[in-house]
């Protein structure tokens, strides 16, 4: 499973509400948006500034909904 897909399962779970998936960028709840890189990384942006880059994605969707 690709890390984009993998990350959309766990929004799922997380009932983390996905806004728009353009590319590799994914807006969500919260005004956040997560890039997905190609190695695997996401990167957490609040407006456009980079918060930090999370390799555990469940650590990610638990940033979200804290």
């Amino acid at each position: 499973m690709a890390a984009q897909e993998i990350l959309l399962e766990a929004f799922k779970q997380y009932g983390i509400q996905v806004l728009s998936v353009t590319g590799n960028h994914i807006k969500v709840q919260n005004n956040y948006e997560v890039e997905v890189e190609a190695n695997g990384m996401y990167k957490l942006l609040d407006e456009g500034d980079i918060i930090a880059p999370f390799k555990d994605v469940n650590e990610l969707c638990r940033y979200i909904v804290a």
